[in-house]
């Protein structure tokens, strides 16, 4: 079985045919480096929450999901369902744009921070002053260019209309957008308000505009318990922000080699991961 790429969180085998396996681990990584601990079933709740989405949103665009069930695969997967079931799907190759597109609902990280020191992001300006964590009069795409080492880099959305074409780099933002705005309102049935996120597209073997990686994971999106929401302070999070807090605190953010988390904070990690699955998909992953 050719194991294609091991990266951050997720192993991908190509199995020919135009067909990829991708299996979501329990490894952890934040500000770019992959940490010395692993989060039980962190990988398990990574997929399902973004099967769970995948399905919710194929009204608005086809994504790259082909099967989540093992029986899909080759023997390699369904023959050891203790290392792949739950956290493995069969996806179509995709031809993928070197982009990711993050819409943002609420003035918070990077964007807070921009905003604080020059009163703009991205070369936007708000009409209004805000305060931290304070929801957005309408939700913007922020493109950025992904980059083979190191941060990937915002660029502006001319740029992005000028690489793409006006046409197709308005058509991905608005696809973008609608997809952030369905499910931030399911997801607030559940008590999670989605702050931000970001999607990746590319175009199938017919050439059609197909959403791939992963959507509103803990892992790509911000995700805060609504019932403890407040504009103005930090809110309580339902992704791995806890953990890039804990790292800042301890002036262990992007040091190598990866420190290990403690126990407790450990612990802390996979309690929250796991409840996030719960809220989400209804399914308790332990």
């Amino acid at each position: 079985m050719k194991k294609l790429i091991s990266g951050k969180v997720r192993d991908v085998y190509d199995i020919g045919e135009d067909k990829l396996v991708i299996v979501s681990t329990d490894r952890i990584s934040a500000f770019d480096v992959i940490l010395n601990s692993t989060v039980r079933g962190k990988g398990i709740a990574l997929n399902l929450i973004s099967l769970y989405w995948f399905d919710y949103t194929r009204n608005i665009i086809p994504n790259h999901i082909i099967s989540g069930r093992l029986s899909d695969m080759p023997a390699y997967f369904f023959q050891n369902p203790g290392q792949f079931c739950n956290r493995t799907v069969l996806v179509k190759k995709l031809s993928m744009l070197p982009y990711e597109f993050i819409v943002r609902g609420y003035m918070f990280g990077s964007m807070w921070k921009e905003y604080q020191s020059t009163g703009a992001f991205c070369g936007r300006t708000p009409q209004k002053a805000y305060c931290l964590a304070e929801k957005l009069t309408a939700p913007v795409v922020t493109p950025s260019i992904k980059n083979s080492t190191g941060h990937d880099e915002y660029i502006s959305l001319e740029q992005l209309k000028n690489d793409l074409g006006k046409n197709e780099a308005e058509r991905i933002c608005e696809i973008s957008l609608k997809l952030y705005e369905a499910c931030l309102k399911q997801a607030e049935k559940n008590g999670i308000i989605i702050a931000d996120t970001k999607f990746e597209f590319g175009y199938d073997s017919d050439g059609k505009l197909t959403l791939g990686d992963e959507i509103f994971t803990p892992d790509s999106s911000r995700f805060w318990a609504l019932e403890d929401y407040h504009p103005g302070i930090s809110p309580r999070s339902y992704d791995k922000q806890f953990v890039r807090d804990w790292l800042t605190e301890h002036g262990l953010n992007g040091v190598t080699p990866a420190p290990e988390l403690p126990e407790e904070i450990l612990n802390a990690t996979i309690d929250i991961y796991r409840e996030c699955c719960r809220r989400i998909t209804g399914t308790d992953i332990f």
